[in-house]
């Protein structure tokens, strides 16, 4: 397998957090085998060497290196560690995705709705951090926050480890503009219970509105206003399958004054309503 080959998530929707920890092996332990395990587990190798393999592909990840693994299909050890190996794991969700090589570009289709946006992420499925200490403490952060609680700090932190993986494989530097894009984000993801407009944007930020979209556009592929949205989405889905709370109450938490348009922005986005999505899941 070439090792350059890219995992790619089209978003909206925005990938999902589930759970991460760091496992401990000493030598003779074997990472867990897998069949169909539904979520993406990123691993992040902290020290010493683990041995895995999918699909009939084997890696043995040092120091540093990180690994993404598939929902679909089978992965498994390929042999004991040999040396005592610590790593952190990651699982989270997406909808969509694909597997292509680097030299493949999305396709140029037109967007159908303001909720549709052909934006991907790329990240390699495996690759050596240039400097792992910064993924090693978003990921200390991570496992700093308590089950169940700070939902938003969980996902931003996430967003902030892909991003890390997606900018080293392609050698971006922080830029001013996507440093606004991302500070932008950050107080979209604190507030998003509240009525926030471009303005408000611009009063907090000290940007003029027409570039903070302008950058948000080059970081996400989309304006401020649909990220804000999008992340609204996201949190009502959590909330419809995890509380019995009616859908009144759900719209208000998050961010929407009337029932109704959120049910309508919510069909939109997920293509059903909220009763039904419920139902489903």
């Amino acid at each position: 397998m070439n090792d350059e080959f890219m995992v790619s998530l089209q978003t909206p929707p925005l990938p999902y957090y589930w759970e991460a920890g760091r496992s401990n092996f000493r030598a003779g332990d074997r990472h867990p085998d897998r069949k169909h395990f539904r979520l993406f587990d990123l691993l992040i190798v902290v020290n010493g060497v683990l041995h895995i393999g999918e699909n009939g592909i084997e890696w043995s990840l040092g120091a540093g290196d990180a690994l993404l693994l598939l929902p679909e299909g089978e992965h498994y050890s390929v042999k004991p560690c040999t040396q005592e190996t610590s790593f952190y794991w990651v699982h989270f969700e997406h909808e969509l995705w694909r597997q292509a090589p680097p030299i493949a570009q999305p396709e140029a289709t037109a967007p159908s709705s303001p909720f549709d946006h052909p934006k991907l992420i790329r990240i390699p499925k495996q690759t050596a951090l240039p400097n792992p200490q910064i993924a090693f403490n978003l990921l200390s952060q991570l496992l700093e926050l308590r089950v169940g609680e700070a939902f938003w700090e969980k996902q931003h932190l996430l967003f902030q480890l892909l991003a890390l993986l997606e900018h080293g494989s392609s050698g971006m530097a922080s830029t001013p503009a996507t440093r606004l894009a991302e500070k932008t984000a950050a107080y979209l993801q604190r507030n998003y219970q509240e009525e926030i407009t471009n303005e408000t944007l611009a009063l907090e930020l000290h940007f003029h509105p027409n570039y903070i979209v302008r950058c948000m556009k080059m970081k996400y592929g989309v304006t401020p206003v649909h990220y804000l949205l999008q992340f609204r989405m996201e949190r009502a889905k959590q909330l419809l399958i995890s509380t019995e709370w009616s859908i009144d109450r759900i719209a208000e938490e998050v961010g929407f004054r009337y029932a109704p348009y959120f049910s309508t922005c919510f069909k939109r986005s997920v293509g059903m309503t909220p009763l039904h999505f419920r139902k489903k899941y």
